[in-house]
Formats: C-alpha cells, sequence, structure tokens
C-alpha cells in the first residue's frame, strides 16, 4: 500500500525532475559532508540524496501527514541521506568513500 502511495505522488515533469536532482544534491552533499566523509562527488552526492530522500520519506511519511516546502524537502532528505550512509557504513564494516 505504501509502494503504491509513492508512486501516485511521483512527479515525472521536467522541473519535477530538475527538483528532485538539486534536492538530492544539497542534501547528499551536507549529509556526506556532516557524515565526515568529505562527499560522494557530484554524481555519489546526488545519488545519496535521491535515495535519502525517499528513505527520509517513508520515515516522515509514517508519522507527519502534511506538506514540508522545499526547505522540509531537504531537510527530510538529508536526514536519510544520513540514515542510508550510516546503513551502508554498518553493513560495509568501515567507511565507505566512493569517488565519481
Amino acid at each position: 500500500m505504501v509502494g503504491t502511495a509513492v508512486l501516485a505522488t511521483v512527479n515525472f515533469k521536467p522541473e519535477g525532475i530538475i527538483g528532485w536532482i538539486v534536492v538530492g544534491l544539497i542534501a547528499g552533499f551536507f549529509a556526506s559532508h556532516v557524515m565526515g566523509d568529505g562527499g560522494f562527488g557530484f554524481i555519489g552526492d546526488i545519488v545519496v540524496g535521491l535515495i535519502g530522500a525517499f528513505i527520509g520519506g517513508l520515515i516522515v511519511g509514517a508519522v507527519w501527514s502534511g506538506s514540508v516546502g522545499i526547505i522540509g524537502s531537504i531537510v527530510v532528505a538529508f536526514i536519510g541521506a544520513c540514515i542510508l550512509i550510516w546503513l551502508v557504513r554498518l553493513i560495509s564494516g568501515g567507511r565507505v568513500a566512493a569517488r565519481v
């Protein structure tokens, strides 16, 4: 049911995709620096931020039922990206830094 709700809200318009990339880049950049890696490169930061946005969206969506705006989207993506980096380090047994 959650997957259906997520797919129903995905915006595939060009400006929506550009917005996702910008939010992902900002969130991934800050998360990778806050978590102590110094960044994953331009593409890596976008990927971490986008996956983090999905993770953060699932977590925040479970406890919050409203709109968060652009700043809230970046914060949610940042939280999800930090969780993603933590999980990758936990699974890999140490620091993971992939420069792209």
